[in-house]
């Protein structure tokens, strides 16, 4: 369950780690060639990067659309912080199960720690709290969202962990072919894992489907009155909206009435007189346009899993290799390989045209995307530990530290709207008239720009978070599962 822990080290200058086993709470310490020991600062940074990151683009996104979720095919800047929080559970657990004497007794904990982490997945996200803008709550369970966010890391963190405490071999690491051999398991789970999802995009066949629209408020034009449509398919291998075998294994195994209800499609061109924003339908929309489709669904979250274990890799590095310089070179190397296989195998799907080809698509986690998000995710890992760690440039990221420190709490109050909605229950007269609402347009009528006055906001917003981390930091309590 989620608890508070108030750390007493009798004045000491170094914050003791907390709930080894978790992803969101601060890590193991890093072993150094020394005799003492110092923790890895820019995993802290990191976590807290990606919680301002979630900030930024889910409440300045509507405001920029070119930083929020690409569509359907494409990244943005919005695409790029799943893969982050996925990467880092990946080092962490790396981190964390360096050492198993109890394989079974640590299985256990794993097991409750995901079971604990979807269930707060489900309730933060599955439809309970409405959000900024929505002064209600509840949902009715015959509709609530099972996958989500918090639900898509518990998977990655239960395979990796998986993987970390059953499938390492006892070899001793002297080598470059020792360190491959220690965990050739490993990625030939990975291999599998990623042919699995492949096979199941590819050679999925999606017959005609229909869905209901009864309790939706929008006319279709190309089917007025129509309450189950028939969405056309028929096909295999398609990885367009209405046609992807990741859609069809969720309505089979999960019913239409447990996914998102408002997915990224309904922002493309066939969707959207406002595309890449929401909007208005357009003349002639296609039925799919009101699907439900989840951007977390189950065969996703397959690939998804992959970049915890490319985050793994990484934790592996820090474990085996003392020397920081060492650390920074195959962490860049291996970015720029994973880099360059996501550009390759995009490429590819381009000049053979095999299957549709292989695009960037977040809400398909596809080969070609994780890939290059799993890289982007080492290269900036490494930045901010040659920053952070390698350089002990501490000072302009502390605010990104204290956030990555209670990073689950912040999450759970910002970044799913649970304190904004909270402060927009207090009003004046009319509940337009709050605390939030007011700040913003506020600073849009000093910038004169509803742009720009709205990132102002978030940018104060974020800080506020950052103020919020550091007062816990400074009185030593952290929020861990």
């Amino acid at each position: 369950m989620t608890s508070v822990l108030v750390i007493e080290d009798g004045g000491g200058d170094h914050r003791l780690p907390l709930l080894q086993h978790d992803y969101f709470a601060p890590q193991p310490v890093e072993e150094l060639p020394a005799d003492s020991k110092q923790r890895i600062v820019s995993l802290d940074v990191f976590r807290g990067l990606i919680i301002a990151l979630m900030i930024l683009v889910d409440d300045a996104g509507k405001a920029f659309p070119s930083i929020n979720h690409a569509p359907w095919f494409g990244v943005t800047l919005a695409d790029f912080v799943m893969p982050f929080f996925l990467f880092v559970v990946g080092v962490s657990v790396g981190l964390v199960f360096k050492k198993v004497s109890n394989r079974s007794a640590a299985t256990k904990k794993v097991i409750i720690r995901t079971v604990w982490l979807f269930l707060l997945g489900v309730i933060l996200q599955g439809g309970y709290f409405h959000g900024r803008g929505h002064l209600t709550y509840g949902v009715d369970v015959q509709k609530i969202r099972l996958m989500g966010v918090l639900q898509r890391i518990a998977i990655g963190y239960l395979l990796a962990s998986v993987l970390e405490i059953w499938l390492v071999k006892n070899t001793v690491v002297d080598s470059a072919v020792a360190f491959m051999k220690k965990y050739s398991y490993q990625m030939g789970a990975a291999i599998l894992l990623g042919l699995l999802y492949m096979l199941l995009l590819y050679g999925l066949y999606v017959p005609n489907w229909t869905f209901d629209m009864s309790g939706l408020n929008i006319n279709l034009l190309t089917s007025p009155g129509a309450k189950t449509p028939i969405v056309q398919c028929g096909v295999r291998g398609s990885l367009e909206p209405p046609c992807n075998a990741v859609g069809l294994i969720d309505r089979i195994l999960l019913g239409e009435q447990h996914l998102y209800q408002r997915p990224v499609y309904r922002r493309t061109k066939e969707c959207s007189v406002n595309s890449p924003d929401y909007g208005p339908l357009p003349p002639n929309s296609p039925a799919w346009c009101l699907a439900p489709f989840d951007p977390e669904g189950i065969l996703s979250s397959l690939m998804a899993a992959i970049t915890c274990f490319v985050g793994l890799h990484y934790g592996h590095i820090i474990v085996h290799f003392k020397e920081r310089t060492l650390r920074l070179i195959i962490w860049s190397i291996s970015s720029i390989l994973l880099l360059i296989f996501g550009f390759f195998v995009w490429f590819l799907g381009l000049v053979l045209l095999m299957f549709s080809g292989v695009p960037f698509s977040k809400p398909l986690y596809t080969l070609s995307y994780m890939f290059i998000t799993a890289g982007a995710s080492g290269f900036l890992f490494s930045v901010i530990y040659f920053i952070v760690d390698f350089k002990g440039i501490n000072k302009p990221t502390v605010i990104f530290q204290w956030m990555g420190m209670n990073a689950l709490i912040i999450y759970a109050l910002a970044a799913c709207d649970i304190f904004p909605a909270a402060l927009q229950g207090l009003y004046w007269r009319s509940p337009e008239t709050n605390l939030v609402d007011f700040s913003e347009r506020l600073l849009q009528t000093l910038f004169h720009s509803n742009k720009w006055g709205t990132l102002a906001f978030v940018i104060l917003e974020i800080l506020f978070w950052g103020a919020v981390a550091g007062f816990l930091h400074w009185k030593r309590i952290y929020i861990k599962l």
